[in-house]
Order: C-alpha cells, then sequence, then structure tokens
C-alpha cells in the first residue's frame, strides 16, 4: 500500500524526492512519538525525519538520507474498511512527503483540505 500510494504522487514532485528511505514499522517508538510531539494517549500515522529541502544548500557534502516511516498499526486500527485503510496510507504518505519540501504542519493541514477538494 505504501509503494502505490508513493507511485500516485505527481511525477513532477517524486522526481524532486531525492535521498530519501519510505519505511513501514510496526509501531511507533517512545523516541518518534517524542520527536512528532504526539500528546500522551495519541499515536502516529507517519514521521518524516530529516532536513527538509527548503533548507538545504547545493554546497552541502553528502548527508544521510532523510526517512519516511510509516506505521502500521496506527493504521489498521484506525481503519474502518480495506478501502479506508488504502486511502489512509496515502494521505499520511502524501502529508510526510509535504514535510520534506518544507511544509510546516498548519501548511500541511490546508494543503490536505485543498487536495481534499
Amino acid at each position: 500500500m505504501v509503494a502505490a500510494a508513493y507511485a500516485r504522487i505527481p511525477a513532477r514532485f517524486r522526481k524532486r524526492l531525492k535521498n530519501i528511505a519510505v519505511v513501514v514499522e510496526s509501531e511507533p517508538s517512545v523516541e518518534q512519538l517524542a520527536r512528532g510531539r504526539v500528546a500522551r494517549g495519541s499515536t502516529l500515522l507517519g514521521l518524516y525525519e530529516g532536513r527538509p529541502l527548503t533548507t538545504r544548500s547545493v554546497f552541502e557534502s553528502f548527508a544521510m538520507p532523510d526517512r519516511i516511516t510509516i506505521f502500521q498499526g496506527p493504521h489498521e486500527r484506525m481503519a474502518q474498511s480495506p478501502e479506508h485503510l488504502a486511502k489512509l496510507v496515502e494521505d499520511t504518505v502524501w502529508h510526510e512527503v509535504a514535510h520534506y519540501f518544507g511544509m510546516n504542519e498548519r501548511q500541511v493541514r490546508a494543503a490536505e483540505h485543498r487536495r481534499r477538494g
């Protein structure tokens, strides 16, 4: 599902995604919850870890890949059907890719609202 969601990102954005790993983990760790600033009792669907494209320089030397992690368990618990699960995964992948491009949480939420129409 994650690969299919990634493939649905428009090519004009996908071709700009460089040096990034997209991985699936079963659950977010305590450290990932902290990095994602998740409130106690809440969970995390995805997490972007890295340096957004908007803050990089062409003069930088080699850097480790950025990382987008999609968390399987929270998605499965939230989904109401297989179709809903696929949509949740797609929305999460889009959300984390938006962070890669330098959008903050407020900007991502606004873009998601526009994308849904």
